[in-house]
């Protein structure tokens, strides 16, 4: 949400649990993920005595009845609960106060601000992400969900308050506008896909004009035309047949076959896609195949299909294995694949020891000049580079940059594209271990062409040529991605855990805790986590459970790195071994 900007609310769920604390959860909010939060409502009760909320900014009680909850009534603040009313109350404005200017000076001047001022305070600041509002209820029994969908009107911005864009074929940045009619050119995104009982279900939002039943669209990246027979809007898993959707409404397709991402047009000459959604690199793969050949036909669609479900989901052919490679962002992401293969799909299929996505990279500059020269008879090959990589910073570890510098023609414009390509061509295999290099800058300053024979294969192949002979030259490391792990478990097993975490190379951030858990926030490298979730079974007692996301690359210690060199070369049949004598 903050990589895109996105306005939000808060909402605290499962209020009729054991152990149900929004108190902490606020705290974790505003310490954790450094939100300037507070609560617009206050619970009636906990756990099993769960009735309603309190409205901070109305003063009212908002109680819950009926078979669902459907049915509100409101009364006034329980008596035991007025001074704890007013103390959130007057929080929730001193917050405000500190990021709202209008709010500010009435706070300064020591005046009370209306409902009505307040209420139009949460919504700037929500506007501008300084403040998030909390708020809280029970879902599965209808509990503080009218007052979350109010404020949801009330405080975030609609569809058409919102600057959406898209990229031409000059990778030229185009608003797109917010109009509801069809007085503007057609765009929508495809962002969800889904295997229905009448086929795929393709998730639309629509950015800009209006699409009718019946019309034809086009997929930008494809080209491919449908029809779009049938228009739905979904409401959770009830479907509701429409004629027409507009700018900023959400709708659903069947029949049409693309991937997640793509955007559709209703002109077959647009070239526009709308701004990509920031996918991660993997960080896990593993091999996997069917356990029966004859199951190879109901294998392949489920993997067509789960790549198109989930562009973070990656699958590729390994020539040199014979074997089929999936990626993903964890251990659990995988097997959960595979499991859906055995459900969804009756293909059991066996699965490889994970393999880690490691990253080689240099530590100093290096330069480098390379020819390519070549003559077999006829038009020969000729190409020189000369130039210098650079390691990028820590936080640029996971990109590759090129940097064209050349002055004059001793290379000629046309030919610096195929060298960029053949930078990156080569980036694909390291001489550590064979993974793929990044975390460096490729700065071209120089170079030579012949009249006749030089050709972008030429600059292409003095371009791998340089990179392989610089990472020959250079200082290299091997980078290794970091995890951000969270382990929740009772108290009584907290030595155990612990000692799991350093036995793993973890680095404690921190903990907290309370009601007889605690909670450890560590960084530990994927290459040591795997096997983790049967070991903190064990340990305790099947009370324990962790999560665990992407934070980053870092270069691994001397020894792995010793130790990863070595199996690879072994495993490559790199290792030299002494003659032995007579």
């Amino acid at each position: 949400m903050k990589r895109y900007s996105v306005p939000c609310i808060a909402f605290i769920n499962k209020l009729d649990r054991m152990k149900a604390n929004p108190h902490k959860v606020l705290g974790q909010l505003q310490s954790k993920m450094n939100h300037n939060a507070a609560f617009l409502q206050l619970p009636i009760g906990l756990e099993a005595d769960t009735k309603g909320v309190v409205d901070l900014i109305h003063r009212r009680a908002l109680y819950n009845e009926g078979n669902a909850g459907e049915v509100i009534r409101e009364g006034e603040v329980p008596e035991d609960m007025q001074a704890e009313v007013e103390e959130y109350r007057q929080k929730l404005i001193e917050s405000l106060s500190n990021v709202d200017d209008k709010l500010g000076e009435m706070f300064l001047e020591e005046k009370e601000p209306n409902e009505q001022q307040i209420k139009e305070a949460v919504r700037r600041c929500v506007l501008k992400r300084t403040f998030t509002p909390v708020m809280m209820g029970t879902a599965l029994k209808n509990k503080g969900m009218q007052p979350l969908l109010d404020a949801v009107l009330d405080y975030l911005p609609n569809p058409t308050q919102v600057n959406n864009y898209a990229f031409n074929d000059k990778d030229e940045k185009v608003q797109m506008s917010p109009v509801r009619d069809n007085s503007e050119k057609f765009v929508s995104l495809a962002f969800k896909l889904e295997a229905g009982r009448f086929g795929q279900l393709t998730y639309m939002r629509i950015y800009q004009g209006c699409l009718q039943k019946g019309q034809y669209i086009y997929n930008t990246r494809t080209t491919k035309r449908v029809k779009v027979s049938r228009l739905v809007r979904m409401h959770a898993d009830t479907m509701v047949d429409v004629s027409e959707v507009y700018a900023g409404d959400i709708c659903a397709l069947f029949g049409v076959e693309c991937a997640s991402g793509d955007t559709f047009t209703t002109e077959p000459k647009t070239k526009i896609s709308m701004e990509p959604m920031h996918v991660p690199d993997p960080v896990i793969s593993l091999a996997i195949k069917p356990e029966k050949k004859t199951d190879l036909d109901n294998f392949s669609k489920a993997i067509n299909r789960f790549t198109r479900e989930d562009p973070t989901f990656t699958v590729y052919f390994d020539d040199e294995s014979k074997e089929t490679i999936v990626s993903g962002m964890g251990e659990l992401h995988l097997e959960i694949y595979a499991q859906r293969m055995r459900n969804e799909y009756n293909c059991p299929v066996i699965t490889g020891k994970p393999k880690v996505a490691f990253r080689e990279t240099i530590t100093d500059d290096v330069d480098f000049e390379y020819l390519h020269k070549k003559q077999s008879g006829g038009s020969g090959q000729f190409g020189k580079v000369i130039g210098t990589i650079e390691p990028l910073s820590p936080e640029q570890y996971t990109k590759f940059e090129f940097s064209d510098e050349t002055v004059g023609t001793n290379i000629p414009k046309q030919f610096v594209p195929a060298i960029e390509k053949g930078f990156i061509e080569a980036t694909e295999k390291g001489p550590l271990i064979g993974q793929k290099i990044t975390g460096i800058r490729v700065r071209l300053f120089d170079g030579q062409h012949h009249m006749v024979d030089s050709s972008e294969l030429s600059f292409r192949l003095a371009a791998m040529g340089a990179l392989r002979q610089a990472m020959g030259n250079s200082n290299n490391q091997i980078l290794e991605p970091i995890m951000d792990v969270e382990v929740n478990a009772p108290n009584e097993f907290q030595g155990a855990v612990l000692a799991g975490i350093n036995k793993r190379t973890g680095v404690i951030l921190g903990s907290d805790g309370g009601e007889g858990y605690f909670t450890l926030y560590c960084e530990v490298p994927l290459n040591d986590m795997f096997g983790y979730s049967t070991e903190l079974r064990s340990c305790t007692q099947g009370k324990g459970e962790y999560s665990m996301d992407f934070s980053r690359y870092q270069p691994t210690r001397p020894a792995v790195q010793e130790v990863l060199v070595q199996a690879y070369q072994t495993e490559n049949g790199l290792v030299k071994t002494a003659k032995r004598s007579r």
